[in-house]
């Protein structure tokens, strides 16, 4: 087999959770140039259908899903729907999050759950949902978005870092578990990327000084770089990869 057709995903049916911007958008456009039909979702109909119609005008499949990651009613209903009406999920990419920070002595336990919540316990329950077919077909790719907070920790956002880090550890313990019915179960941690809810610290003078200076590479990371990494995981060209966790991150983290 050629190597460059390893990397198509033609056939393919792909959810992204939180796709309607940012990362999320940026790898399900990717996935969809590479020949996958890409089911979108949010929680925002209004931003779903906007980002839905943008993707479509590139001549792409794609289905906008709304659901609430954090609901297992709602990922259950939406996950139904998607199998029966729209056709097997071959991949899936837990994308969905939110940010948080502050002081941890002046964390609350409810923030802190919320973050556990929407991170971790969300992660769990669409991969089970989605796994449950993959595992009958006995083939199906996931990848889970963790950070470069996987793996070192920074003032004001522990929380975060912590349910990243559960992220990445739940990826190797979904590998142990599902690799053996021919699923593929990989992690993407990303560094510091120019999207909307980074728009703030992109601003600040001082912390835009210190991303550019700490990363290697000398720059914030572009949101269509992230792309690629996502289609390699999702494609046969990564059959042997499982329970891998791809820093894209301009060696932020291979650096002290």
């Amino acid at each position: 087999m050629e190597v460059a057709s390893l990397f198509s995903l033609a056939g393919k049916r792909a959810l992204v959770t939180g796709s309607s911007r940012g990362l999320g958008y940026a790898m399900a456009s990717a996935l969809a140039a590479a020949g996958a039909a890409v089911i979108l979702n949010a929680r925002d109909t209004a931003a779903l259908g906007e980002a839905a119609a943008g993707l479509a005008a590139t001549g792409a499949d794609v289905k906008a899903v709304a659901f609430d990651v954090t609901s297992l009613d709602s990922i259950e209903e939406a996950i139904a729907y998607c199998e029966a009406e729209l056709g097997p999920i071959d991949i899936l990419i837990n994308n969905a999050g939110l940010q948080m920070r502050g002081p941890l002595e002046d964390y609350s336990v409810g923030k802190f759950e919320t973050m556990l919540a929407t991170h971790v316990t969300a992660t769990f329950a669409v991969s089970k949902t989605v796994a449950k077919g993959m595992i009958a077909r006995r083939t199906g790719k996931i990848i889970n978005i963790c950070s470069v907070l996987t793996n070192v920790a920074r003032p004001t956002a522990a929380p975060y870092g912590a349910a990243k880090a559960a992220v990445a550890n739940l990826t190797r313990g979904m590998a142990a578990d599902w690799a053996r019915y021919g699923l593929n179960i990989n992690a993407i941690a990303p560094g510091y990327f120019k999207t909307d809810l980074n728009k703030t610290l992109i601003e600040d003078p001082q912390f835009n000084q210190w991303v550019e200076t700490r990363t290697p590479m000398g720059r914030w990371g572009e949101v269509a770089e992230l792309g690629p990494p996502a289609v390699f995981l999702a494609s046969d060209a990564a059959s042997f990869i499982n329970g891998h966790i791809l820093y894209v991150d301009g060696a932020f983290t291979a650096t002290v």
